[in-house]
């Protein structure tokens, strides 16, 4: 790490542009935007986590004696609302995303700024009506929202969450839609589509996902509400609709947005392993191409959810086989990134620790996922704990992991402090421990048969379960954690500016950034990830004159143009 006394703060730069309500909530620069949506989505995830929990405590005892059961279909149905549509599907992108992509890219701001706040508004109005739904009384019918219960059956706010998933559905398309066109459009001359860093690949592929499948969940809720509110027989077999369809169009979107979630992470990992293992990635270009590969292929296999439905065994067989197939790009990840760790000069700092946890978990989630893939064994998983890990092991162990992976990566870009390096790693290990803790029992308990959302259990599943529950008490402290030492470093971290001595163009300027990013657009003049610049940890030996970040150069300094 680059010693503090050298680093000095910058003058000016994008937190100090203005301190009123003004000048964050009816601002347009990236960076405060996806600070924004950084506070917006820690108070979801906290609150998702309370529900997880409440679920825990319920699930100690075999006997159901903290909640009620219609209290707890309520409980881990808002738990899947919040924690799917609430955070994990805008954590990434929308954070992490909206800081750093035009940083990335060589680009002052994204290609809409008014539309990128506007994003964020909506984004806040489905988040307060979901609170106003769990205020009037909740929503019964688990995430999936499946017919003709909901349709039909339950009596809690159906309509109501519909409306807001609908609601939200349009921050997502817009942010796609923004992403697509700033990648398009304003990437820095000399920077091609093979010299772009993996984690705007990563972007890119989930951009077009969010633009192609999002608008299929929205007429989804709209053809519901329609059944529900006004009667029209589109998927109650009673009233001559299917309820099997609905499933179709429920999961045609949610498959995809399982990669919507998955893939920014997978972005993410790449710029990590590169940058603690100072090497440029193994197989950069299929990385970047396996990416899109995923993307396509996620709109292919939704109907792995529907083995056990009415749907044909023809159809299931083809399904299973294009499951299977979407396991090689995902597969060709994790090798590039195992041969980049070989002979790499690694350090094991905080980020890195999070990125080994989750290729750990992210192999062990998906592994299973070809377990359920399986037409014969789906029939005895489906619907049981074994789901639940697979889901956790790839969305928390995956997902979660590598969003705690790079905000501490780029913490110190964001706000030009650095954390208490040791809590970070402890915080670290204490999630992994937690997570394996959590999980791992919940295949064993489900592959000997115990359901899933059942608020009620046979009692020879009850060790399974306390060990479940006392791990998710372990992994809520190593969440906690990081609250108090990154909030700490806000004002008593040392002042750093690049402590990984990290490639990108995102590094070449002050750290926090500038409020307009570059103060003339940069010239890339070499691929992506060109380590090593200097060992991990020490200070760059520079002769007199040398460019501390060559690659990259003003057009006021050598005229040029790129490529």
């Amino acid at each position: 790490m680059t010693p503090a006394a050298t680093v000095k703060f910058p003058e000016k730069h994008y937190l100090n542009e203005g301190f009123g309500w003004k000048s964050w909530l009816l601002t347009t620069d990236h960076k405060r935007i996806g600070l924004l949506y950084l506070v917006s989505i820690t108070l979801m995830f906290f609150l998702g986590g309370f529900f997880a929990f409440l679920i825990r405590l319920q699930l100690l005892t075999p006997h159901g004696e903290f909640l009620k059961g219609d209290t707890y279909n309520k409980i881990f149905t808002m738990h899947g609302v919040v924690m799917i549509f609430f955070f994990l599907i805008p954590s990434i992108p929308a954070t992490l995303g909206n800081f750093l992509l035009p940083l990335m890219i060589g680009a002052k701001d994204l290609a809409f700024p008014k539309i990128n706040l506007l994003s964020w508004y909506i984004f806040i109005i489905g988040a307060i009506y979901v609170l106003w739904i769990i205020m009037v009384g909740g929503l019964d019918t688990g995430w999936t929202l499946y017919t003709p219960y909901s349709t039909k059956y339950s009596n809690t706010n159906v309509i109501a969450a519909t409306l807001g998933v609908f609601v939200l559905g349009f921050s997502s398309i817009l942010t796609g839609l923004n992403f697509i066109v700033t990648t398009h459009k304003m990437r820095a001359p000399g920077m091609t589509w093979f010299r772009m860093p993996l984690f705007v690949w990563a972007l890119y592929a989930t951009s077009l996902i969010q633009i192609l499948a999002t608008p299929v969940l929205a007429i989804s809720m709209v053809l519901l509400a329609a059944e529900r509110f006004a009667g029209i027989g589109i998927f109650d077999p009673a009233l001559g609709g299917d309820p099997v369809l609905f499933q179709h169009m429920f999961w045609f979107y949610s498959h995809p947005a399982v990669y919507i979630m998955i893939l920014p992470s997978l972005g993410v990992v790449s710029e990590l392993i590169a940058a603690f293992a100072r090497k440029k990635p193994f197989g950069y270009k299929f990385i970047a191409v396996s990416s899109m590969m995923i993307a396509i292929f996620g709109f292919l296999v939704w109907g792995h959810h529907m083995f056990v439905s009415t749907m044909s065994v023809y159809a299931g067989m083809v399904f299973s086989f294009i499951t299977y197939f979407v396991a090689v790009p995902s597969g060709v990840k994790v090798f590039n990134w195992t041969a980049t760790l070989y002979k790499g000069s690694i350090a094991f700092d905080t980020p890195m620790l999070y990125a080994i946890g989750f290729i750990g978990l992210f192999i062990i989630g998906g592994l299973t996922g070809l377990f359920l893939a399986s037409m014969g064994l789906d029939q005895h998983l489906h619907d049981t704990y074994f789901v639940i890990a697979h889901f956790h092991f790839v969305m928390v162990g995956g997902a979660v992991m590598a969003y705690f992976g790079g905000l501490h990566y780029w913490w110190p870009k964001m706000f030009g402090r650095m954390y208490p390096e040791g809590w970070g790693r402890l915080s670290a290990l204490i999630v992994f421990i937690g997570f394996i803790l959590t999980f791992f029992p919940q295949f064993v308990v489900g592959y000997l048969g115990m359901p899933r959302r059942y608020y009620i259990y046979a009692p020879e599943f009850q060790v399974w379960n306390v060990l479940s529950t006392a791990g998710s008490t372990i992994l809520a402290i190593g969440y906690i954690l990081p609250l108090f030492y990154l909030f700490w470093s806000l004002k008593y971290g040392p002042v750093v500016d690049n402590p990984w001595n990290a490639k990108g163009l995102e590094w070449t300027v002050a750290s926090p950034p500038p409020w307009d990013n570059f103060a003339e657009t940069p010239v890339v003049t070499e691929d992506a990830y060109n380590y090593p610049l200097h060992p991990m940890g020490e200070e760059p030996q520079l002769a007199p004159g040398q460019d501390p970040m060559p690659g990259y150069r003003m057009p006021s300094e050598t005229g040029a143009t790129g490529d």
